[in-house]
């Protein structure tokens, strides 16, 4: 699956999702609303204007595009101690 930045903002950030995996796209999610400065996470999907689906994610506080690192590498670092 390959993102994009589609818009980032002060709070929020947008990511494109092409070629999408849905299997990793709800546990990114759930990863993302444990960070307690996460207010909203939409998977947006099969929109008449949008070609690819969009990964929306607002914050609180912070930067939006950190907490979104921090929950993919939180992500990453379970599903390899699921391989150990």
């Amino acid at each position: 699956m390959k993102t994009y930045i589609v818009e980032k903002t002060d709070n929020s950030i947008s990511l494109g999702l092409k070629d999408k995996d849905v299997t990793i796209i709800q546990p990114l999610i759930d990863m993302l609303y444990r960070n307690p400065d996460v207010v909203l996470v939409r998977h947006i999907e099969k929109h008449p204007e949008l070609e690819d689906n969009i990964l929306f994610v607002q914050v609180g506080k912070g930067d939006p595009l950190t907490a979104l690192k921090q929950a993919a590498d939180s992500l990453s670092e379970y599903f390899a101690e699921l391989l150990s």
